[in-house]
């Protein structure tokens, strides 16, 4: 059975050189965990790391989150629907929202649940996703403050997941003036100016983030060692902190060319092949992993001479060329992933899910 494994050591180093990072500006950082689908052996690992706050997207994920480890601080990072409002005020410490309707009845929750539930309120910079528009933020943070039960904390700010709007100093300089305004107008201390994220690091290593932005929210860059920024990896951090192992299930030599009457594949497509190819062969091996579970674009083979040549449902076709290596039926193919192809995998019930961990000198799977 193909699985996905992470390996613990890769995580704490990422990890530990993230915080040094974050910690040497005075950055306080949650880990956002949403990417791990709410695996609890994955969670509990992170949980383990030196953190004192997460972020998720999904009540359940939370209640999971505070069963493992109650102490820990929680923030809901979607505006709330209305029918998770009760789940949000008892699994999140915090949430982050954009309508004054759900924030109403936020508060009458909390009430009724005998607690603060705190806020950050999302501002629109231009990515066009969650966020209130920038000429309503002194009016609507007038009205949420008069909301019983309900404490502001933060202001807060997304870029680059919907269209790749990327964060600039601009951008959040905006941010950080609308924080001193806001606490200027209505004696209020806001704590978090949460303007980061994975893809705003790198504007730390060119002295671009403004001082005024304390608060980030990581989760591709601990768990894939990406620069979103720049669409690459960040020196001195692992790429590989999660890896897919898959098994060889069939090997045979096989044309290159298919042969009959093209129609369209289970994707939609009319496959084209290089006339070059006719009459040529190549060593073709299946394994046990397919469509359903990720798309071959989010793999990239560990063995640089193979490749992936097409997929159905629960199947991919390897091209191995000749075969130099001499691989065979059983054998197990390892895969490199980026963002989307580890969240795919870990959201599919068909993929074994392990650890890999440190004992003595070499790893093994804990």
């Amino acid at each position: 059975m193909a699985y996905i494994s992470l390996d613990t050591e890769k995580l704490k180093a990422n990890f530990e050189y993230l915080d040094k990072l974050f910690k040497k500006r005075d950055i306080h950082w949650a880990i956002v965990t949403k990417f791990l689908c709410g695996n609890k052996d994955y969670i509990r690992e992170v949980l383990q790391l030196n953190i004192s706050q997460v972020c998720d997207s999904r009540v359940s994920n939370l209640k999971l989150i505070k069963t493992l480890r109650p102490d820990i601080e929680t923030i809901y990072i979607k505006p709330p629907a209305r029918r998770a409002v009760r789940g949000v005020v008892k699994y999140a410490d915090i949430s982050m929202n954009t309508e004054l309707e759900t924030l109403k009845i936020l508060g009458q929750e909390a009430e009724k649940q005998g607690k603060i539930h705190k806020v950050i309120i999302m501002i629109e910079l231009g990515e066009l996703r969650e966020g209130i528009m920038r000429d309503s933020v002194i009016d609507f943070y007038d009205k949420v403050f008069k909301i019983n039960h309900i404490e502001v904390v933060g202001i807060g700010a997304n870029l680059s997941c919907l269209y790749g709007i990327l964060p600039n100093q601009d951008k959040l300089i905006q941010l950080c003036l609308y924080q001193q305004l806001i606490e200027a107008k209505f004696n209020k201390k806001i704590q978090y100016v949460s303007g980061g994220s994975s893809v705003t690091i790198p504007l730390i290593f060119q002295s671009l983030l403004p001082k005024g932005i304390n608060h980030f929210r990581v989760g591709e860059t601990l768990f894939c060692g990406t620069d979103v920024y720049n669409n690459t990896t960040l020196n001195k951090m692992r790429t590989d902190v999660f890896v897919l192992f898959t098994e060889i299930i069939e090997l045979i030599e096989k044309p290159q060319v298919s042969v009959g009457e093209f129609g369209t594949n289970l994707e939609g497509d009319t496959p084209a092949f290089d006339d070059s190819l006719q009459g040529k062969t190549s060593y073709r091996a299946l394994i046990d992993v397919g469509l359903l579970d990720v798309d071959r674009k989010h793999l990239m083979p560990a063995d640089e001479d193979i490749s992936i040549v097409g997929g159905s449902s629960d199947m991919l076709v390897i091209d191995l060329g000749d075969n130099p290596k001499k691989y065979k039926v059983g054998d197990v193919l390892e895969f490199k992933l980026d963002y989307m192809g580890i969240l795919r995998l870990l959201n599919s019930k068909y993929i074994d899910k392990r650890i890999r961990c440190q004992q003595s000198d070499h790893k093994a799977l804990c």
